[in-house]
């Protein structure tokens, strides 16, 4: 058995959702078993590469302009007019799927479900099709304009914005966002105690977009009791500035490079403090670690903010000054405030995510390879 994970690389939650959820099919099968894959990169690099750089020049310089082609792609049939204009990616997604043979095909961007539903109407695809939603109630119309086998979402109030807006309630599964399994088998990994007398420790994730980050970072530090660890990806030369920054503290601070240990971070701060991505939002949820947004790309990351503001897991705060303030409130009282907040993930935390969707998958794909509504619902998985 095989299955086929579709991503792309417009947004890091895309390619986290699709490698976490790869994994777990590989558990649950045979390693190599789910192939991940992305047919814009695949049928056209060139053109791939240069449209993932105006995506980012967007939302990092003129954010209010991509929150309107957001809003004017919620309401436009152009994605699904626009076919035309992937022949290349549609013909390279068919040719995937005739090689692979796979049981099922999982998609963690929504433009795929377009291209199944021009294949399957030329009667060149018959496989079934799952969406991997990876943004949470402030979603785009996008996702479930075209029909599909179920729909994945982070939660039950990103599932609500489906069934409203009338997609049928046995197909749409509220089971978490696929976040690395490291998150589900280090469930007892925790930061110290606030109430005990341990030291707060606060993690800052620097991204491409972050405005002014030695600014935001400077206040922190000046809080000598706190812990601090910043991650900066693979900006050396910001990671050289904050590693002066913080020479001569009393209290440990850690600047990272690249890291593949975020997980393990998440689990063992307090606090993490970053914009609200999709994939970095649902992993400090199923950590448990409360977050403080410091911003927020209009559009899709609104609803991962919302999610965190309706469930008191979480606050705004778009100044240093902001940040330093709402991280000591937060400590205040032995952690009181942390507790609370702490609490409020807790209910919302699903780290077996990505092992639940793959077990619902494979549970509800029956032998000749359609989905058997019998199968799905002695799997165990939850629908609302």
């Amino acid at each position: 058995m095989r299955v086929v994970v579709l991503t792309a690389g417009f947004g890091e939650g895309h390619n986290a959702a699709a490698c976490n959820l790869a994994a777990a099919f590989d558990a649950a099968l045979a390693p190599g078993a789910a192939q991940v894959a992305d047919i814009f990169a695949l049928a056209s690099p060139r053109l791939n590469a240069v449209s993932r750089r105006g995506y980012l020049a967007l939302i990092n310089r003129a954010p209010r302009l991509w929150q309107a082609i957001y809003g004017w792609l919620d309401r436009s049939q152009f994605p699904g007019r626009s076919l035309r204009l992937l022949r290349g990616e549609t013909k390279r997604l068919a040719e995937l799927v005739a090689r692979e043979q796979p049981v099922a095909v999982c998609s963690t961007y929504p433009v795929y479900a377009f291209m199944f539903a021009r294949l399957a109407r030329a009667g060149r695809l018959a496989v079934p099709h799952f969406n991997i939603v990876t943004d949470s109630i402030s979603i785009n119309s996008i996702w479930w304009r075209v029909p599909c086998d179920g729909w994945f979402v982070p939660n039950a109030d990103s599932a609500d914005v489906l069934l409203r807006a009338g997609v049928a309630a046995a197909r749409v599964h509220a089971l978490g966002f696929p976040t690395p399994a490291f998150i589900a088998g280090h469930a007892h990994l925790a930061p110290p105690e606030l109430a005990l007398g341990g030291r707060p420790r606060v993690l800052c994730i620097i991204n491409s977009v972050t405005r002014d980050a030695a600014a935001l970072v400077r206040p922190l530090l000046t809080e000598t009791d706190w812990e601090i660890t910043v991650a900066v990806g693979r900006d050396d030369r910001l990671r050289r500035r904050l590693e002066k920054l913080a020479t001569g503290r009393s209290a440990p601070a850690q600047v990272l490079g690249w890291t593949d240990q975020i997980p393990h971070l998440l689990l063992t701060h307090h606090l993490v403090v970053s914009k609200a991505g999709g994939a970095t939002t649902q992993e400090a949820v199923a950590a448990r670690c409360p977050m403080i947004v410091s911003q927020i790309v209009p559009g899709q990351e609104e609803g991962n903010y919302e999610l965190l503001r309706r469930h008191g897991a979480g606050v705004l705060a778009e100044t240093p000054a902001a940040i330093l303030a709402a991280c000591r409130h937060v400590f205040a009282g032995d952690g009181r405030v942390w507790s609370e907040r702490r609490a409020a993930l807790a209910k919302l935390s699903r780290p077996h995510a990505a092992r639940d969707i793959a077990a619902y998958v494979l549970a509800s794909v029956g032998p000749a390879g359609r989905v058997t509504e019998l199968a799905a619902r002695e799997s165990g998985a939850i629908s609302l």
